[in-house]
């Protein structure tokens, strides 16, 4: 039988989404291999409450409603062909071999499967007379097929365009624009203005003026920076005020934010949800974090209630986001009388932070546990999105109902998920959404580029990025 492309799949194209091997097949018109490594490798996953497990026990359930078509044997490798004729149609060839030509000794696991799962794809671009594309997530795996003369992609169908948005963006105006300036059509003075500019910063021309305004229903809305400082957490630049003013406008129930190390966005995020709460437009907030910490340890901890405390590591920049902002209310109202103030202790401190998470309602969630849930009247801030798959944001997603405002943070340079990357997870997706106007939510995206944590991190930032 003549297919139209041929692929071999690494167990990550897999474990990222388990229909990928139909999106991949085009209906049977492609060949879909799976060296028997990338079962085992399934298998051993099917076990646990996050994603990639979800996506094991699909696959597995995608297996069971195959046909065997034909089993043949060549050369030491034993090939078994399946059809798959549900809904959605698949040709798939299962290659196993009973001894493989690899040196085993003192090598990690890992890579002797990642040389099975390649002495296969060497095998199967001879046999099938046909060139065969080596499909993998895993950098190290397609440099290794390189090597070994095999063609090798990412995932094919995720766009590998470094694209790049203004969503801050620069006007020059005249001072005789300053009348009735709020509320004037953006197109009055952007021509050029796309969806995806939500913020303006408008210089008067021969002026130091600078006015700052956000895009409300095409309209310039300019920002009411007394309010917006009026929190817990002060902004300090531009991006800060426009994001602070996002997450307190009524307008905005999607925020994407890509930021840098040490600039800010979970405290922004947790002082704005705070000031919230407290006016009453939310019930609670709730944390949510995506870690390789918790995609290692929460099979053996379990993502059950009750485990908060053994949980409190994967929540560190929730903890020391909640300490700060003490300590900074603390330092403000220690300032009505300068003579004496005191420092908090360690025990003031935890004793006032969990006086914050009883009082505010803030909870922390893994998305192990949201399957099957509904979250209302919350604001949600979804943490480290960049290692977050698109099935495991879209899980997350759909359990928000219109009563939420949610906050998406990440940064594209601290991928630490094994099973997407900056092209294929959920914060790149999402970022890229914001080229398209839609109508069922209204979303806002921006980029904090200024590091404040320190001059170590901006350093660091600055160096290793280039």
């Amino acid at each position: 039988m003549k297919f139209d492309k041929y692929y071999v799949l690494d167990t990550n194209i897999l474990l990222e989404d388990a229909s990928n091997i139909f999106k991949l097949s085009q209906d049977s018109k492609n060949l879909i291999i799976l060296p028997e490594t990338v079962l085992d490798e399934i298998d051993s996953k099917k076990s646990g409450f996050d994603e990639i497990n979800f996506q094991a026990r699909e696959f597995a359930r995608i297996l069971e409603n195959s046909n065997i078509k034909e089993s043949i044997s060549k050369d030491g490798f034993k090939i078994i062909q399946l059809e798959i004729k549900n809904q959605q149609k698949a040709i798939i060839d299962i290659i196993s071999k009973d001894t493989y030509d690899i040196n085993t000794k003192n090598v990690s696991l890992n890579i002797i499967n990642d040389r099975k799962i390649l002495e296969i794809a060497k095998f199967s671009s001879t046999y099938y007379k046909n060139e065969v594309e080596f499909l993998s997530l895993d950098i190290m795996a397609r440099t290794r097929a390189i090597s070994l003369d095999i063609k090798t992609n990412s995932l094919l169908g995720s766009s590998r365009d470094d694209f790049s948005y203004e969503y801050v963006k620069d006007i020059e105006i005249n001072f005789e624009d300053l009348e009735d300036f709020d509320n004037q059509e953006i197109s009055k003075f952007d021509k050029e203005h796309k969806v995806y500019n939500y913020s303006y910063c408008f210089k008067v021309i021969d002026s130091d003026q600078v006015i700052l305004a956000s895009i409300n229903n095409n309209r310039i809305q300019v920002l009411d920076e007394s309010e917006i400082r009026n929190q817990i957490i002060t902004p300090l630049n531009k991006e800060q005020l426009f994001f602070s003013n996002a997450i307190l406008s009524h307008l905005y129930n999607v925020l994407i934010v890509e930021a840098k190390a040490g600039s800010g966005k979970t405290l922004l995020a947790l002082s704005g949800a705070l000031k919230l709460v407290r006016q009453k437009e939310y019930q609670k907030i709730i944390y949510i974090r995506n870690s390789v910490e918790s995609l290692d340890k929460g099979e053996d901890i379990g993502y059950l209630p009750g485990f908060e405390e053994k949980f409190k590591i994967y929540n560190h920049p929730l903890m020391d986001s909640l300490e700060y902002i003490i300590r900074t209310e603390h330092k403000k109202r220690s300032k009505k009388n300068p003579n004496n103030i005191q420092e908090l202790d360690d025990q003031e401190l935890t004793t006032r932070v969990e006086q914050m998470i009883q009082n505010y309602g803030i909870e922390t969630m893994w998305v192990g546990e949201m399957r099957g849930r509904t979250l209302s009247n919350s604001f949600i801030i979804i943490d480290e999105a960049q290692n977050m798959s698109n099935k495991t944001m879209q899980m997350v997603l759909s359990r928000i109902d219109n009563t939420c405002k949610v906050v998406i943070l990440g940064s594209n340079k601290q991928i630490d998920n094994f099973y997407v990357n900056k092209y294929t997870n959920s914060l790149t997706t999402l970022l890229k959404s914001t080229k398209d106007k839609n109508t069922l939510v209204n979303t806002f995206a921006i980029k904090l580029q200024k590091v404040l944590r320190g001059p170590i991190t901006e350093w660091a930032e600055n160096i290793f990025s280039k």
